[in-house]
């Protein structure tokens, strides 16, 4: 069992002091039919992320953290900024998707990475025996420590990295085990997902059948390492922060069952519902855990205001697909049609896989420009420190993402279109 954790760290007085403010602003917004569109983002040519017009100081509000009274201790540490000249860069291993918005970070901590690294491989063959000695080699090359202290950099102790990679690795699990090519297929995975779901959402039954349940939770690698998971998590997150990634890892769950329907019925969906199925099928479970990570808690009430789901959807969306352009030359070369947006592009719009692979790079830099706008409104409109700091964090963590997509050259190669 997981030792005791600190208490979860408790909404901010700064907080509380303008919380009514904002929630006016947001709410005559909505009835005025306010829009985004004057703080849209606009991109240089090769996917530099170039930001002008008004939108620039609400977004660097949020990149470089909050501001103000009573937000001196949220100052984080600000994304990366070019170099200056004569300042030597540290070069990033891989390539990135030519044409792709994004924005460089910094490279992760290496000592952090280490101990990361170290601390997941022995919790996950151990503490969970999640993988097999067969799959070492696929494991180290998973890199999930360096992908989680990139998404995390501003994480207060390794204590807190490890809540999101233990995580982290229980997701992937799952997926390989129970979807992919480790076992997995669509058959029947509708009873495998859900009994794997009362490790995080655990089962209220009679004193009869608990037992049995209880027992249910160790046969099998998910299931273990799900309960495992989740039992470091609780002790870390609020009550509000545990049931909101309960409710995210169940969109996720039925992202996978619609995947699963149509891998059984050999159907291409179209473009449009592919893109409904990855808006739940997604990395939404991760980003919205940054507060968690962080050491701090964005209230239940701000993280539900629609203005903010939007802005969470479209990130995770947007890291997805970015997840689809890196991986497409591997799942090409795996057994069977694997359903990714250029695949889905190319069929059901009848273009070449060129112009359907860059027609997908088109989609996901809309959703950054829109995740980024749409973020900059939010925090015009409700600036709360702990706002400030999520979306920071949520913005933080899509970095992260792209960087350990382009990075990790023991997965992911790239297409030869250009």
């Amino acid at each position: 069992m997981p030792e005791p954790g600190p208490s979860p760290v408790q909404p901010s007085v700064a907080d509380a002091a303008a919380l009514v403010g904002a929630r006016t602003r947001l709410t005559q917004s909505a009835s005025d039919g306010g829009t985004t569109s004057d703080f849209v983002p606009r991109s240089s040519e090769e996917g530099n992320a170039v930001v002008v017009g008004p939108m620039l100081p609400a977004l660097e509000r949020i990149l470089r953290g909050p501001s103000g009274l009573g937000t001196a201790g949220l100052h984080l540490t600000r994304r990366e900024e070019p170099p200056t000249p004569g300042e030597p860069e540290t070069p990033v291993e891989g390539t990135p998707v030519p044409g792709l918005y994004h924005h460089p970070v910094t490279q992760p901590d290496p000592v952090r990475v280490e101990e990361v690294s170290r601390r997941i491989k022995r919790w996950a063959v151990d503490e969970v025996q999640a993988y097999p000695p067969e799959w070492e080699d696929q494991f180290d090359g998973f890199s999930v420590g360096r992908y989680m202290v990139a998404c995390h950099p501003d994480a207060p102790t390794v204590d807190q990295l490890m809540i999101a990679t233990r995580l982290m690795v229980a997701e992937n699990v799952l997926d390989d085990c129970y979807c992919e090519d480790h076992g997995g297929s669509p058959v029947g995975l509708g009873s495998r997902l859900l009994l794997a779901h009362t490790a995080l959402d655990p089962l209220l039954t009679t004193r009869e059948y608990e037992r049995s349940w209880a027992e249910s939770l160790q046969s099998d690698a998910p299931r273990r390492a799900y309960r495992s998971a989740m039992e470091y998590f609780v002790q870390q997150a609020t009550p509000s922060q545990a049931d909101r990634y309960r409710h995210d890892m169940a969109r996720l769950h039925l992202g996978y069952l619609a995947e699963a329907a149509w891998s059984e019925a050999d159907h291409v969906p179209e473009v449009w519902e592919y893109l409904a199925m990855r808006q739940f099928n997604n990395f939404r479970p991760c980003p919205t855990i940054t507060d968690t990570i962080d050491g701090y808690e964005l209230p239940a009430d701000l993280h539900a205001q629609p203005e903010m789901q939007r802005v969470i959807a479209l990130a995770s969306n947007a890291t997805t697909i970015v997840n689809d352009l890196y991986s497409y030359t591997k799942e090409l070369e795996s057994p069977g049609r694997h359903l990714n947006l250029p695949v889905v592009i190319a069929e059901r719009e009848g273009v070449c896989d060129r112009d359907g692979y860059l027609k997908a790079v088109e989609i996901h830099n809309d959703l950054m420009h829109t995740f980024e706008s749409e973020a900059a409104t939010l925090a015009a409109a409700c600036p709360v420190p702990s706002v400030l700091r999520f979306l920071r964090g949520v913005a933080v963590w899509v970095d992260g993402n792209h960087y350990w997509h382009q990075s990790n050259t023991y997965r992911y190669s790239l297409p030869d279109f250009w």
